[in-house]
């Protein structure tokens, strides 16, 4: 392996009623988040808090630059044409999804969420406690476009 490179395993499995890729309605999704049995333990304290930020490997993903690299998003007309590190789309140079999710429930393998706008199948590479002081960003400023993109998402 070269200097430059790391290797990433999933810690779980998203268990999801999505199999296909949707732009819209994820927020009443409810999905599994199912933790390989080595890592059970380390979701002790996790049911104390009220969400958790999601990373997922978003396994579908395919990044060719000359179609992503510059594009709008969803391929949407009215839309500005944004580089891809100004949007939030699947299909980048690393295929890594973060999503904020409320927790419903902690069981003893895995957690329940909803809002996680990942497929089934979908391998976690890592779960956080969501702390407002880190995760919060006071008088965050977007675009107006990004209203226009995300009615209807969550």
């Amino acid at each position: 392996m070269a200097e430059d490179e790391h290797v990433l395993r999933p810690i779980g499995t998203v268990r999801s009623p999505v199999k296909d890729p949707v732009d819209e309605g994820w927020g009443t999704i409810e999905s599994q988040i199912v933790v390989e049995p080595g890592l059970r333990p380390g979701l002790r304290g996790l049911g104390e808090f009220s969400h958790v930020l999601v990373v997922a490997l978003l396994h579908g993903a395919r990044f060719e630059p000359e179609r992503h690299l510059v594009r709008r998003p969803r391929g949407l007309a009215d839309m500005p044409e944004l580089g891809i590190f100004a949007q939030r789309a699947k299909d980048r140079p690393n295929p890594i999804g973060v999503t904020v999710c409320p927790i419903v429930r902690v069981t003893e393998d895995g957690l329940t969420v909803t809002g996680l706008d990942a497929i089934d199948g979908t391998p976690i590479l890592d779960l956080k406690p969501y702390f407002p002081v880190f995760d919060t960003a006071p008088n965050a400023r977007v675009p107006e476009w990004v209203d226009r993109l995300m009615a209807g998402y969550f």
